[in-house]
């Protein structure tokens, strides 16, 4: 049950920051859930695991973490933000 929790929540974290930078419509299911859980590491990796903890991810530093994957990706293949 708790791989299932981490990943719902680590789709949630990966659709944030898609929405926060703009281009989460081009990020499918799947692909929402990788950036959740690689920018998860990521953040928590840089940043450490404070503020409040979901599934055993601090949500904060994983957003941060998520956005910024989501931003090199995206300037790695191109990808434009949506008008």
């Amino acid at each position: 049950m708790h791989w299932l929790w981490v990943l719902i929540v680590g789709g949630v974290i990966g659709l944030i920051a898609g929405a926060i930078t703009k281009r989460g419509g081009s990020m499918g299911v799947i692909s929402n859930i990788i950036a959740g859980l690689v920018g998860s590491s990521l953040g928590e990796a840089v940043l450490g695991s404070w503020g409040p903890q979901v599934a055993g991810m601090a949500v904060v530093p994983s957003i941060i973490g998520a956005v910024i994957l989501v931003l090199i990706v995206s300037l790695i293949f191109g990808i434009r933000p949506e008008t």
